[in-house]
């Protein structure tokens, strides 16, 4: 399998074509230091951005089935209930970190140079851009040597598309290697609850929620959804790694909180875990206004400069952050403006969503793999046209096989 970078905004164009499973990046890993913050570069590096064509696209797109992964449904809630319940937790990626159990923004220690760490970034019941980016993992990483983990930047459901499926593929990733594993919640997944009697989300499009209403009387996908609110409600907003990367869903606590940041030092105020999973990045604008009517306020790229400032005063430099939130037309940007403090948004979006009114029904998910004091390096997941479309037929709904699904439009609140 080869790959053929693209230039990235800011990045130097490479000096030969990099193959998929080499790591071509400007930043080459170093050792790390025993959990102290590492010595990171002024402004870090831009990767360039690696083009994935030849890939077995029939495996993947054999993959995605949705009556295939619900054979396995009751065996996989099963499992994971078992593993949620056992004593001291699923210990997942990065939760050896946790301050305690409670908490969301996680500084984390130290980083094994050798492991692969791949961010994925809203899946939206994506399953065909999920398999495609797995299968770039499993192809992309050393037969030897430490297993790749991964990092999921949240919103697995809504949007249409096999969430359900989404879910359950998440769930097994789990269960294979919990350790491997990190899951940060979304807006749409954080907004999603169980009343007792059914199912509610606090966010549109709610589609997911809807399903699991009409499904009630299915004891497994109820369960399911069960377990989906259960992971979600104690997975972490944000993580802070040893090189000044921010990793989060949305963004970071905006500047009318800095002040109570700096006295409380309480990472885990929930204001601040809101703005991690809730706020927008304007992709030029010096500051925004916080909007406290909305939690979706948008932040400009001094404000990111503030924050790195505080953040550094309370001991979590930070210099750069990978994102998603923002579904983004070429489903990566990196943003010019941001040039001082970094800005990766990154989602695995293979189709136009249907609150998505312009630009081309097959779009190029991304992922991307962590650099060590650079900006992650994005993966283009170059998906043929006619596999997008076989999957999702263009009737602004989203799958053709799964469950109906009432695809609601508009902007999530």
């Amino acid at each position: 399998m080869r790959s053929e970078p693209d230039s990235a905004p800011g990045a130097a164009p490479p000096n030969e074509e990099p193959v998929a499973g080499d790591q071509p990046s400007p930043a080459e890993p170093e050792t790390d230091t025993g959990g102290e913050v590492d010595s990171v570069a002024a402004v870090p590096a831009t990767p360039p951005v690696v083009d994935i064509t030849d890939l077995d696209w029939p495996a993947v797109r054999d993959r995605v089935t949705a009556a295939a992964t619900r054979a396995y449904l009751r065996d996989v809630v099963e499992r994971m209930e078992t593993l949620l319940d056992r004593d001291g937790g699923p210990r997942l990626l990065f939760d050896a970190d946790r301050a305690d159990a409670n908490d969301k923004a996680i500084r984390v220690g130290q980083l094994e140079a050798d492991a692969p760490l791949w961010i994925i970034g809203d899946i939206h019941g994506d399953l065909l851009a999920l398999e495609a980016g797995l299968e770039v993992v499993r192809t992309t990483s050393p037969a030897s040597g430490p297993a790749p983990r991964l990092v999921f930047l949240g919103d697995f459901i809504d949007d249409g598309g096999y969430g359900l499926e989404v879910l359950l593929r998440v769930f097994e990733l789990i269960l294979d290697a919990p350790g491997s594993v990190c899951i940060i919640a979304g807006n749409h997944d954080e907004a999603l609850h169980y009343t007792g009697a059914g199912f509610s989300a606090t966010v549109t499009p709610s589609d997911f929620s809807d399903f699991l209403n009409a499904n009630l009387a299915h004891e497994w996908i109820t369960r399911a959804g069960k377990l989906a609110v259960r992971l979600f409600s104690v997975a972490p907003r944000a993580l802070f790694l040893p090189d000044g990367l921010l990793v989060t869903h949305g963004g970071f606590p905006l500047v009318d909180l800095h002040a109570d940041l700096r006295e409380s030092g309480n990472w885990n105020d929930p204001r601040y875990l809101a703005d991690f999973t809730w706020t927008r990045a304007h992709p030029r604008a010096r500051k925004k206004m916080p909007n406290r009517t909305s939690r979706g306020s948008q932040f400009g790229y001094e404000d990111f400069a503030a924050f790195c400032d505080v953040s550094a005063e309370l001991g979590r430099p930070v210099t750069h952050m990978v994102r998603g939130h923002d579904h983004v037309d070429q489903r990566y940007e990196i943003y010019p403006a941001y040039a001082a403090n970094p800005v990766l948004t990154t989602v695995a979006l293979s189709r136009r969503l249907p609150r998505e009114t312009f630009g081309p029904y097959e779009r190029v998910p991304t992922i991307a793999r962590w650099v060590r004091g650079a900006l992650p390096q994005v993966y283009r997941l170059c998906i043929p046209a006619a596999m997008v479309r076989d999957i999702y037929p263009d009737d602004d709904v989203g799958a053709g096989e799964p469950h109906a699904i009432d695809a609601a439009v508009g902007e999530p609140t």
